[in-house]
């Protein structure tokens, strides 16, 4: 491990104050002593970084799927005082609610496996690849509906089902979304592509239940051994990055108008309550309704095909659970002895809110929200739920995915797509993307092991592990 790093807990790990100067918290990450044989110092020196920022509380945290990022680390959580905390679209990424989604059906593993056709026919409808376009053209109107309604818009345009509302966090809508605050260049770029997968580490996969760890979580959240799945990966696409790239222009000038000391500009920031973090907070609350409308509409055409494919009615395809990674979030927590309501960051990491929490579904609330972990083309997916020590320890937070160990140049040099491909195929899954290459950045062994990943937030009790998904037909970005 990185010097100066102390060990607190099984494969809990503190960054002490002191490491950096500046820093008003520690640092805290969790990692297994295997995956952090892939742990970046970089990635370390930007936990530390974050730790200080103006009224961060109690730690800058860390999941297991850590790895170098914009500002933050990608897996940072950190949560913010209303009064005297910051926010930052470093935070936060470029594809702001890049998240996860999945949906059952009633077919079985037998039902699907070896169909090619299949798989077109889902690539076919669902639009993917850099700079994707949707033919579902949205007028001005129907944009800053997506904007201001988010997933709500798109069901009630006719993508989808009342009840998959009650499935997505935030019931698929941030409020305080103000579309005033998106530039018409972002609004231009949002028009053509709802409806769209995108590029990079985005995909649509079938998937088939393996193994389930917890019974009644399972049976809860409509999963059952043998039982095909459809996991969606997509974010705001070209919409959500124009507003990132705009508002850190205005942000860099805040940060030296309000005088905050940064040891990385990329930590660009506001006071959360000045009008420019008001401004921020809204066009990125705006640009994460038209993620989740956007994966609405996916989620829309992938039914539809397995419906007319397999006269599976729409009906019996619903949604398990929708969850965002990058995003930040007004929420109210326990911490310091009082509760209060506070920023929380969550930049490649997933909300876990435990049993009873606010802000998931009342069927649900015995059991705890439940959690999509997504695997790397070939290898498993998790579902998870979230705990009370999430809510204690990582502001009800946990990991995202498997975390990349490989940059997208790296694999490109070093992996064929077609071969990759190949292999693939050998194990029964058939992979289709827009290019060789979008195959190659995605090998799975550009990523992190996904189990180990899930085995260290479920050993530490941020969530816990409810049933594992392995591909049988992927379309990536």
């Amino acid at each position: 491990m990185i010097d100066g790093v102390k060990r607190v807990g099984t494969n809990e790990w503190e960054v002490p104050i002191g490491f950096l100067p500046g820093m008003r918290v520690p640092g805290r990450f969790f990692l297994s002593e295997s995956l952090g044989r892939t742990l970046e110092p970089g990635a370390i020196q930007q936990l530390a970084n974050v730790a200080t920022l103006p009224g961060i509380i109690q730690h800058s945290l860390a999941m297991p799927d850590i790895h170098w990022g914009y500002g933050f680390p990608i897996g940072g959580v950190a949560a913010f005082s209303l009064d005297e905390g910051i926010i930052s679209p470093g935070g936060v990424g470029f594809d702001i609610n890049c998240g996860v989604r999945l949906f059952t059906t009633p077919l079985e593993f037998k039902d699907i496996t070896g169909r090619r056709d299949l798989v077109e026919s889902l690539f076919s409808a669902v639009p993917t690849g850099v700079g994707a376009k949707s033919s579902l053209k949205v007028s001005a109107k129907s944009l800053d509906d997506m904007m201001t309604k988010g997933a709500r818009w798109a069901v009630e345009s006719g993508y989808g089902l009342p009840g998959d509302l009650a499935r997505c966090e935030d019931k698929g809508c941030m409020k305080q979304a103000d579309s005033s605050a998106v530039s018409a260049k972002a609004k231009q770029r949002g028009v053509p592509q709802g409806g769209t997968l995108g590029s990079g580490n985005h995909f649509l996969e079938l998937q088939v239940v393996r193994e389930i760890y917890d019974p009644e979580a399972a049976h809860a959240f409509g999963l059952a051994a043998g039982q095909v799945c459809c996991m969606i990966h997509s974010g705001s696409r070209g919409l959500g990055h124009q507003v990132c790239t705009d508002h850190l222009k205005i942000l860099e000038q805040a940060t030296r108008k309000y005088q905050i000391t940064l040891p990385d500009r990329q930590l660009a920031c506001a006071p959360i309550l000045s009008p420019e973090g008001k401004a921020y907070f809204g066009a990125m609350a705006a640009s994460a309704n038209y993620a989740w409308a956007n994966r609405q509409m996916i989620t829309h055409a992938a039914r539809t095909v397995l419906s007319k494919m397999f006269a599976v009615d729409y009906d019996e395809m619903p949604l398990v659970y929708d969850v965002a990674h990058n995003v930040a979030k007004m929420e109210e927590h326990h911490y310091e002895g009082k509760h209060a309501v506070v920023c929380v960051h969550r930049k490649g990491a997933t909300r876990a809110f435990g049993p009873d929490a606010p802000d998931i579904p009342l069927d649900l609330a015995r059991i705890g929200q439940p959690v999509i972990i997504p695997g790397s083309m070939g290898t498993s997916s998790f579902v998870l739920r979230g705990t009370h020590t999430a809510m204690e320890k990582t502001f009800g937070s946990t990991c995202h995915g498997s975390g990349r160990v490989m940059s997208r140049s790296q694999a490109k040099k070093k992996l064929s797509g077609k071969e990759v491909a190949a292999a693939l195929l050998l194990e029964g899954i058939i992979v289709r993307a827009p290019n060789e290459n979008a195959i190659a950045d995605e090998a799975p062994e550009v990523y992190k092991p996904s189990e180990e990943v899930v085995n260290v937030v479920h050993e530490i009790g941020i969530s816990r592990l409810v049933a594992r998904l392995t591909p049988i037909g992927v379309i990536k970005g």
